[in-house]
């Protein structure tokens, strides 16, 4: 794990923070708001240039773990996500449609990270990745239209153009690159530099302009935290049980169950951010709940791989 790995949740708060006190200077706060979008697609082709996507059917070599982890994913974690924020955030639809935007996206970065610290099966974790990015692109707007009730046309229309803008248009723009341009050439080296290298540096920006943007309304509401508390902990609490049991039903290894438990349980999308804040720009209250909910997840997993870890010392184990 890099420092800047093992720093990704200081730098988030730190970003925060530093929004929130330069959001209090007029001119910062105007204009961050103008910044955000362009920082976000920027950060998803560089997203999307690092991802393998030729590789999907990879996903697939293990069949079994794949139709369970996607099972988990895209059927039963949607459910589970509405039904947690009806319980838990039926005052503020909001924080609602944020809670189930944060769910429904698995994560497509730092879950490696937890695997690895949980000796997972890595290299299957990694291969299942490109095809939970691309479902959850498709999925995402279905998502929304079932579960947080956008049913009217304009919503809808939004959405799609805002799925077009912020999604299709880098993953195009990636697809391009990796086409024509060979992987030694120098362009593509300085687009994978600036890039591909730089996503969590952008996704840095776009979390402290969007704090800086927002500042007033966040401070007058900082309720928001101890709200999502309660549904993101409950969430990673029985996931965890779930994800244990069907490992336990399908027989995987114990590097396997650990994958599984990793792949379901990490959140955290910048492809939901993104798509928060273009399709909800008059409602900040979508995005902000994308980016409180790291810094509960962030500890909570690293205290999960030890868990697995003590649960499961020895790699060989069947479970």
């Amino acid at each position: 794990m890099s420092l800047l790995e093992k720093l990704e949740t200081f730098l988030i708060v730190l970003a925060m923070v530093l929004g929130l006190i330069l959001g209090q200077v007029e001119f910062i706060g105007h204009w961050s708001r103008y910044l955000i979008s362009p920082l976000l697609i920027a950060m998803l082709f560089g997203l999307f240039l690092k991802t393998p996507l030729k590789e999907i059917g990879q996903g697939f070599k293990n069949l079994k773990f794949a139709l369970t982890s996607l099972g988990l994913n895209f059927l039963w974690i949607p459910i589970l996500g509405y039904g947690l924020g009806e319980i838990f955030l039926q005052s503020s639809v909001d924080l609602k449609i944020g809670f189930l935007m944060l769910l429904v996206t698995p994560c497509t970065d730092w879950y490696l990270i937890f695997t690895a610290m949980a000796k997972g099966n890595v290299p299957l974790s990694t291969s299942i990745l490109p095809l939970n990015l691309i479902l959850q692109i498709l999925l995402l707007p279905v998502y929304l239209l079932i579960f947080a009730g956008l049913s009217s046309q304009s919503q809808t229309g939004l959405l799609l153009a805002s799925v077009f803008w912020i999604l299709v248009l880098p993953l195009g723009a990636s697809l391009l690159v990796k086409r024509f341009l060979p992987e030694k050439t120098t362009p593509r080296r300085i687009l994978e530099k600036v890039f591909a290298e730089g996503v969590f540096k952008l996704l840095w920006l776009a979390i402290l302009f969007m704090f800086a943007s927002e500042a007033s309304q966040l401070l007058a509401n900082l309720i928001l935290f101890k709200a999502l508390f309660p549904p993101v902990i409950l969430f990673f609490v029985l996931n965890f049980f779930v994800g244990r049991l069907v490992g336990g039903w399908a027989k995987f290894s114990r590097e396997d169950k650990a994958s599984l438990t990793m792949t379901t349980l990490a959140r955290n999308s910048p492809v939901s951010l993104a798509l928060a804040v273009v399709a909800f720009p008059d409602r900040p209250f979508i995005a902000l709940a994308l980016v409180i909910g790291p810094l509960i997840e962030i500890p909570v997993l690293a205290i999960i791989a030890k868990i697995l870890l003590i649960i499961n010392p020895k790699a060989d184990i069947e479970a």
